[in-house]
């Protein structure tokens, strides 16, 4: 039909635009659809916030808002809801906020379920100094890529006679190769110059020694990237001492565990630290790995740059690179001012101030 007004041209437009899923086309964006699972505790509360602020660097992403809570699949086999799973088998790309591991509940940790139904093999955990937010460490600079699936996480336990409980570690070549081509593919195209491979090959000799073998086989591939390996103890030490010296990290799960927040620790904690899982077959999901603070839930005081700054990882993953600068420019800028911060960052301001201030200065950058 001949469109006769300017407002049916905009009203045709704005229906064309709301069906549009997927990402980006030849002089302009289309909307992406993003599964977003709010989470716990002040998980809804940073959620909106990032929501807000991607809504004011007009970031062409829908949310399609999903609750992700056990529950028994056939067999008895614990699972994600139907609708949260199918949500991110379309969109392929999820934000996520805390959830609440339960213990002694009777199902797994609803991050590990996450991980293992859209086989997330990759943990990236970039930590980068924040200018104006004071730490002990300055300059750190790093990147700390984990195998996510296996490991001492595969929950392959059991008794074999009372008091004594057996827990296998689960390590494959495949996985091994995998995260070790993620690694350096990483290192490659973020112009990062080592790949530091992490294990305890001298003691486990056979598993961490299958993981380290892969690695060294990968990396007669990029002979452009520097390869060294560490012992995890080492790494530890020289972590704590000159964090400077080091660049991407790979390694198996558990010492990605604990090593990834340790280093979230030199650049001031989990509340500034991004974090995003890269699964199989394109999908991806981005987090805050920060707990749910349950106590100041509800209260407008969490702080949302965790989540805010895994969202811009999303972004740059989705290849949406000039809204990601800006938001996370506007995000630092409001940092280094000190003039409205969260409590944990030093200052007095409430979530809803501090998400306000952001979202002012994203569009004096427009």
């Amino acid at each position: 039909p001949v469109l006769r007004s300017s407002s049916e041209v905009r009203s045709v437009l704005l229906a064309l635009h709301l069906h549009v899923r997927v990402t980006h086309f030849k002089g302009g964006w289309s909307l992406s659809t993003v599964t977003l699972i709010p989470g716990d505790g002040i998980g809804p509360e940073i959620s909106t916030a990032v929501m807000k602020i991607f809504e004011a660097a007009n970031a062409p992403i829908r949310w399609e808002e999903r609750n992700v809570t056990a529950i028994r699949g056939p067999g008895g086999r614990w699972m994600i809801p139907p609708d949260a799973k199918e949500s991110m088998d379309k969109s392929k790309i999820g934000l996520k906020g805390p959830l609440k591991t339960p213990i002694a509940a009777g199902h797994p940790s609803m991050n590990l379920l996450l991980r293992k139904t859209f086989d997330l093999y990759a943990n990236v955990r970039p930590c980068i100094s924040i200018e104006g937010y004071k730490t002990p460490y300055a300059d750190v600079d790093l990147v700390t890529i984990r195998e996510n699936t296996e490991g001492e996480y595969s929950g392959i336990e059991h008794v074999i006679v009372d008091g004594v409980v057996q827990s296998i570690k689960l390590i494959t070549e495949n996985a091994s190769r995998r995260i070790a081509e993620y690694a350096f593919e990483y290192a490659r195209n973020n112009q990062r110059s080592s790949v530091t491979a992490v294990h305890k090959a001298n003691i486990m000799r056979m598993s961490d020694g299958l993981f380290l073998r892969k690695c060294r086989e990968v990396a007669e591939n990029y002979k452009d990237v520097k390869f060294t390996e560490m012992y995890l103890d080492t790494v530890c030490l020289n972590m704590v001492q000159d964090p400077t010296q080091f660049d991407v990290l790979v390694m198996p799960n558990l010492y990605g565990d604990i090593l990834s927040d340790l280093c979230a620790g030199l650049i001031g904690g989990l509340g500034v630290t991004p974090s995003g899982n890269i699964g199989a077959n394109g999908v991806a999901i981005f987090e805050s790995v920060h707990g749910t603070a349950p106590d100041i839930a509800g209260m407008d005081l969490a702080n949302p740059t965790a989540l805010l700054l895994s969202a811009v990882m999303m972004l740059r993953h989705m290849g949406l690179h000039e809204h990601a600068n800006r938001i996370q420019t506007a995000c630092f800028d409001t940092i280094r001012e000190k003039k409205v911060l969260t409590k944990d960052l030093g200052g007095n301001s409430k979530c809803s101030e501090f998400t306000s201030e952001i979202c002012r200065r994203v569009q004096d950058l427009d």
